[in-house]
């Protein structure tokens, strides 16, 4: 495909581990989805990206200052109902886009984590419903961490990581990987605390993290990822995100 047939898809998250794993797992849903893409033609068709051409994402922290600049504000209710927490600022994020690449972005990607407010997914719905947007909205939202999305697709790979998944389940009276969303410690390094339970079990190693999203079964990131937000991520994704190579 030629560059300008490029499905543009604007990434807005917290930073670059999260784009990776939103991306990664777009990539899977694309390539099991549309039988014309595969590991050798996805480069060519797709593209992540900020509002920038040199930037691969929006930062949510720097988000409310760019918004600024380009005097884009977001007041009052939605449809008559009272915004949800973060609703406005999804709304400014969209709205950044649409005026900044108008004609450029296919979908945008809101990718963040819960952190225990389960009411962060029903304003960034708010924000999608809040006007017709000239591109798809997907939705993200990890409960509570997105370490707990890459957990649902560890399986070890040899008897050192099995020994280390062991250890994890002593430790947590449970598998990690079927109840992530019982890892709602807010300290670092606390016993529940999912960075912490990640981190034991990849040693850190960011390529063995997206591992996890690259081989796992869709099907087994459902199943494991139900009550953790990766379920409807992906559901969204195949929704939203797929029919537009359908089209190409």
């Amino acid at each position: 495909m030629a560059e300008e047939e490029l499905v543009a898809t604007v990434v807005v998250c917290e930073a670059e581990a999260d784009r990776r794993t939103a991306s990664t797992l777009a990539d899977r849903v694309l390539r099991e989805s549309v039988d014309w893409i595969d590991a050798t033609t996805i480069d060519h068709v797709r593209r992540y990206r900020g509002l920038d051409g040199h930037d691969s994402y929006i930062k949510w922290a720097n988000m409310p200052e760019i918004a600024d600049k380009h005097r884009i504000f977001a007041h009052g209710f939605i449809r008559g109902e009272q915004r949800q927490p973060e609703a406005a600022m999804a709304e400014r994020a969209l709205l950044l886009v649409k005026k900044v690449l108008p004609s450029h972005a296919g979908a945008v990607l809101l990718v963040r984590d819960a952190d225990k407010d389960g009411r962060r997914r029903q304003g960034f719905e708010q924000a999608r419903g809040a006007h017709p947007w000239p591109f798809q909205v997907i939705i993200g939202v990890a409960d509570t961490k997105r370490e707990c999305w890459v957990l649902a697709g560890y399986e070890p790979r040899d008897d050192a990581e099995r020994a280390l998944l062991d250890a994890e389940r002593r430790e947590l009276g449970r598998d990690p990987r079927h109840a992530a969303e019982k890892l709602t410690a807010s300290k670092d390094g606390a016993r529940r605390d999912a960075k912490r339970v990640l981190k034991a079990l990849t040693g850190g190693d960011r390529d063995r993290e997206d591992t996890c999203l690259e081989e796992a079964p869709l099907a087994l990131l459902k199943e494991r990822g139900a009550s953790t937000g990766l379920a409807d991520y992906l559901l969204e994704l195949e929704e939203r995100l797929v029919p537009l190579f359908d089209r190409c």
